[in-house]
């Protein structure tokens, strides 16, 4: 006769299963509840799901997160993807302006928030982290943990914005952040755009510019915004304050779809072939490449062609971006 399976009570099963999903007590503490083992009270909650007394749910719109996650990773072939959840602060066409505004705030806090975390998550003692500046970084500081030190190196990859306020202007960004973290601080203490080449060749031999140009190299993360110039100027380095008309249009000839580190870059992730490339004083596109990973921070359906630019030109293989602008990229 064949010896009958041994099974176990369903009270039991769904008793430990109460215990352990919704008064969330350890494994040790339902044993001893329970008067078994842990061991019989791992393999209860294991029954639990495998008779589907318990079930999982990843509501909407968590479940579309994810599943548009492994979509874009797939079809671009990124390292990593994260789509935060859409907020609970809906725009619609009826919504005045101050609340639209509000909303796109709250999205790009979200993103600023998984930018955070995944950085927190990767970042060792070992590193050298590149920060853009940026309105999203701004936010994406606020969310670091302090009580998380790790003594790398953190490096401004562009020189600052003369008519950028202050809080976003990259030097204090990486200011603020080496603090957080504690760690040390390697900044350009230059404006990042000249007024012709001479001057910007020779502000490049000066003993701390030469310093910090030496740290690209070395640069193992980095973390950037993108600004969009296409099909609208969103992009702050647009305004007059930065850029004069001549040299927008002439960005607009070349086919420009946006910006990152102050780099201006065409459909295709090239660099356009202005003569802003020589009065720039930031990280070359060539060295930025090489960086081992790169992590784009962004939300909002305008920056599509840019952050879809910046994947085919390479300057980006980690991806954390906001549902509308992760759908828009998909389709």
């Amino acid at each position: 006769m064949e010896a009958e399976v041994y099974n176990q009570s369903t009270f039991l099963i769904l008793k430990a299963a109460y215990l352990y999903y919704l008064e969330d007590k350890a494994q040790n503490e339902i044993a001893a509840l329970l008067n078994i083992s842990v061991p019989t009270v791992s393999r209860l909650i294991k029954k639990a799901k495998e008779e589907k007394i318990v079930e999982f749910v990843i509501r909407d719109p968590y479940l579309e997160c994810i599943e548009l996650e492994q979509k874009l990773k797939n079809k671009y072939r990124l390292k990593e993807v994260i789509v935060a959840p859409a907020s609970n602060i809906q725009q619609s066409e009826t919504a005045d302006p101050v609340n639209v505004n509000e909303s796109g705030d709250n999205v790009k806090k979200l993103v600023a928030l998984e930018g955070a975390r995944y950085i927190q998550r990767i970042i060792t003692d070992q590193d050298v982290l590149g920060v853009t500046w940026g309105k999203t970084i701004h936010h994406l500081i606020h969310y670091l943990n302090p009580c998380q030190k790790i003594n790398a190196a953190f490096v401004t990859m562009h020189g600052s914005i003369s008519f950028c306020k202050n809080e976003l202007d990259v030097r204090n960004l990486v200011s603020r952040m080496t603090m957080t973290f504690g760690g040390r601080n390697y900044s350009l203490l230059a404006e990042g755009l000249m007024s012709n080449k001479e001057i910007t060749d020779s502000i490049k031999k000066e003993k701390n510019i030469e310093r910090v140009f030496a740290m690209f190299d070395k640069i193992t993360i980095a973390l950037n915004g993108v600004g969009a110039l296409y099909p609208d100027l969103t992009s702050m380095l647009s305004s007059p304050d930065y850029l004069a008309p001549h040299e927008l249009a002439e960005l607009q000839r070349n086919n420009v779809v946006g910006d990152i580190a102050l780099r201006f870059i065409d459909r295709d992730g090239n660099e356009c072939n202005t003569d802003l490339k020589e009065r720039t004083i930031a990280i070359e596109l060539d060295t930025f490449k090489k960086i081992k990973t790169k992590v784009t921070v962004a939300s909002g359906k305008a920056k599509t062609e840019v952050v879809r630019a910046a994947i085919k030109g390479g300057l980006t293989d980690v991806l954390i971006v906001d549902y509308a602008l992760g759908k828009s990229l998909l389709n």
